[in-house]
Formats: structure tokens, sequence, C-alpha cells
């Protein structure tokens, strides 16, 4: 069950890259962090692009048994955060994404392989 995170992040990342989000990445944080024990990040193209990755992320996770413990900035559609406790899903636009810059934050952590559905 301790590697069940591995999985889901998988799931997560599958599903935005199936919404056609950009430059998928999957940080395993395990051993730099309590707060998760993955974050998934993506990119889209516009608003509506990111809210839809964020509901098709949220509803295949919670058919695969994850609840969605909280979410951030679905509205405004620029960076939403999806919190499913073990795994944290950041979808950004890009110029968010770049001033953000989580993979220069997180550098330490290693990357997992991302499935492509595309």
């Amino acid at each position: 069950m301790r590697d069940q995170y591995k999985e889901w992040a998988q799931l997560a990342a599958d599903v935005a890259d199936s919404k056609k989000a950009r430059d998928v990445i999957i940080l395993d944080i395990s051993e730099l962090s309590v707060i998760a024990d993955c974050f998934v990040i993506c990119s889209a193209n516009s608003r509506t692009q990111v809210q839809a990755i964020a509901d098709a992320v949220e509803e295949r996770l919670e058919l695969a048994g994850l609840r969605c413990k909280g979410s951030e900035g679905h509205d405004e559609g620029k960076w939403v955060l999806l919190d499913f406790g073990d795994v944290i899903v950041h979808i950004f636009q890009e110029e968010e994404r770049e001033f953000f810059g989580l993979e220069r934050l997180w550098g330490d952590a290693p990357r997992l392989p991302v499935p492509l559905t595309s």
C-alpha cells in the first residue's frame, strides 16, 4: 500500500494528458516533505482548459476511491490546486507555472514516469 500514491499520481497525470495538458510531470516528494508524497504538475492553454483538466482529474481519482480534501483556484482558472492528501495536483496556465517554478523549488525531488495517453 505504501506505493499506492505513485499509482494515484500516475492516474492523475494520465487524465491530465488525456485532456491535452502540456509538460506533465510527477515529482516524488515523499522523502522531502510531510505535506504529500507526490506532486503532479501540468500546464494548460487557457482558463477553460485548466478547469476542464481539474474537473476530469477530480472525477477520475474519486472514482478510484480517492477523495479531494480541498481545492483552490478553480474559479480563476490560472492555477488550480487539488489536494488528495498523498497526491497534490497543480494545473497551471503557462505564465503562472513559470512564475511559481515548483520544479525549481522541488528540484531535489525525483521524477516518476508519466504514462502518456496521446
